[in-house]
C-alpha cells in the first residue's frame, strides 16, 4: 500500500506565496509522474502541474508563470510553489503519484492524497 501525505495549505493574502508538499511512503519501486490536481466549488477537478521522472514540466495556462512544480526523488516527495495567488485559486488541492510498486513488467497505479485546502482572500 502507498500513503501520500500532504501539507502547506492555508490562508493567503492575494499576491503571497504558499508551497504545498506530498511526501508518498509504502511499498513504492518506482515513481513515474507526480502531479497536483485542485477541486474548486461548483467546479471540476483539474490539473494544476505535473513533472515526470525526467522532470518535464505541464501546467494549466491558469498558472503559467505563477506556480512551480518541483520533486525531489530521494524523499518521494513533490512540491508546488505558489506565487503572486488570486482568489480564483482558492481549492482544495490534491497531489497524486504514479508508481509500481516491483521491478520489471509490473503495471503502474495512481494514488491520491487527502487533499489540503487553499483559500485565497484579504
Amino acid at each position: 500500500q502507498v500513503q501520500l501525505v500532504e501539507s502547506g495549505g492555508g490562508l493567503v493574502q492575494p499576491g503571497g506565496s504558499l508551497r504545498l508538499s506530498c511526501a508518498a511512503s509504502g511499498n513504492i519501486f518506482r515513481v513515474y509522474v507526480m502531479g497536483w490536481y485542485r477541486l474548486a466549488p461548483g467546479k471540476q477537478r483539474e490539473l494544476v502541474a505535473t513533472i515526470s521522472s525526467g522532470s518535464n514540466t505541464n501546467y494549466a495556462d491558469s498558472v503559467k508563470g505563477r506556480f512551480t512544480v518541483s520533486r525531489d526523488n530521494a524523499k518521494n516527495t513533490v512540491y508546488l510553489q505558489m506565487n503572486s495567488v488570486k482568489p480564483e485559486d482558492t481549492a482544495v488541492y490534491y497531489c497524486k503519484f504514479v508508481v509500481s510498486v516491483a521491478a520489471g513488467s509490473s503495471p503502474q497505479y495512481s494514488y491520491w492524497g487527502q487533499g489540503t485546502q487553499v483559500t485565497v482572500s484579504s
